[in-house]
């Protein structure tokens, strides 16, 4: 740190992304980025006359890619505002409409990026614990008269409240906002984008990295009434105009496109997700049901430190928090049956030697 930087962000903690590692003979199974290749219509529309336009700027109103959002989910273009990935999205969101008289609240264990947004924007949240078995306990929430923002399904706990739950929080906090983080949501959760219409203050953020298959293009979107929308594109407008650049403007505009490859790709990982839990249990873990394109999983005699270090020595890489509630669980992402199976066959020698 520098003597340069500013007081008031000497004491912020950034945000710790999954480790991606130089070694390529890894299996990777630590970010929850999808085992599969993005759409083959978004290969062959990123041809070179279109990398030929680079020396341009890309479209600050990002039409291409809200327009099929827009078609795709049955929303207004006009009820949609993209982001250099979800993460951006939630970024603007803290700063509009999270100050010091609307202070966020959101659960102890969920999405790390929200604590660090609130030390970047000086906030003091109030952290709601979840309950014993890690699901969200939607009465918590009631009547809050500050920003709300829950993840569903929840990261890293796989764990998603039904739609109705989420109605419940909407008709008990009409005058604040309420953000659904949906980035896993189309790995069997129930989205809330129905509701828009209904509740003028909800907002719902979603992400092409994992079900659209497309982490490297950094895009992601808001949905909610239009007047939310210019406040946030407000935000935007006067931080970074040209936030989307344009190879992944034209990427998710054909991503969402494809429904019949965004299918056929879902499925997959939903089925390998099924597989693994069950043969995770059969082994003697304990693994909540996921609605995510991860499990969640622990072991009644293997510590998540051991298990994650032991998987690390057979090349084989997840994700571990060391964190009070959490520490003896590893986060696993769903990869391809043949990667499933190289973890299975990797946790069958590790637990020989237990």
């Amino acid at each position: 740190m520098s003597r340069f930087l500013s007081e008031r962000y000497s004491a912020i903690e950034p945000y710790t992304p999954g480790e991606q590692p130089k070694n390529r003979n890894l299996i990777k199974l630590n970010t929850n980025e999808s085992p599969f290749l993005p759409s083959p219509n978004v290969i062959k529309a990123l041809n070179e006359t279109e990398i030929s336009r680079l020396n341009l700027y890309s479209d600050p109103d990002t039409r291409e890619v809200i327009s099929a959002i827009a078609e795709t989910l049955g929303v207004n273009e006009n009820q949609i505002m993209m982001g250099n990935g979800s993460d951006e999205i939630l970024a603007f969101a803290f700063e509009a409409f999270c100050d010091k008289e609307h202070e966020p609240c959101f659960a102890d264990i969920t999405y790390g990026f929200y604590p660090v947004f609130c030390e970047l924007f000086n906030l003091e949240p109030e952290i709601i614990p979840l309950k014993d078995d890690l699901s969200i306990e939607p009465s918590d929430y009631f009547n809050k008269n500050k920003p709300v923002f829950i993840a569903n399904p929840n990261a890293p706990t796989s764990l998603a409240l039904s739609l109705p739950q989420i109605e419940e929080i909407l008709i008990h906090n009409r005058d604040n906002i309420v953000l659904i983080d949906e980035a896993y949501v189309d790995f069997g959760a129930d989205s809330a984008i129905s509701l828009i219409g209904k509740y003028p203050n909800l907002i719902i953020s979603r992400t092409f990295s994992k079900s659209r298959n497309l982490a490297g293009a950094r895009l992601g979107f808001a949905v909610s009434n239009p007047d939310i929308i210019a406040d946030m594109l407000k935000m935007k407008f006067s931080f970074n105009p040209y936030n989307i650049n344009r190879l992944s403007i034209i990427a998710g505009k054909e991503a969402m496109l494809d429904a019949e490859y965004f299918e056929k790709c879902v499925n997959s990982i939903k089925e390998t997700r099924g597989y693994i839990s069950a043969e995770m249990r059969k082994r003697g873990f304990a693994v909540p049901e996921s609605k995510t394109n991860f499990i969640f999983a622990k072991h009644n005699i293997l510590s998540g430190t051991d298990y994650y270090n032991k998987l690390r020595e057979k090349n084989i890489l997840v994700r571990h928090f060391d964190k009070e509630r959490i520490r003896d669980y590893v986060r696993i992402t769903i990869g391809s049956r043949e990667q499933a199976d190289a973890l299975l066959n990797a946790t069958d020698e590790i637990l020989k030697g237990c």
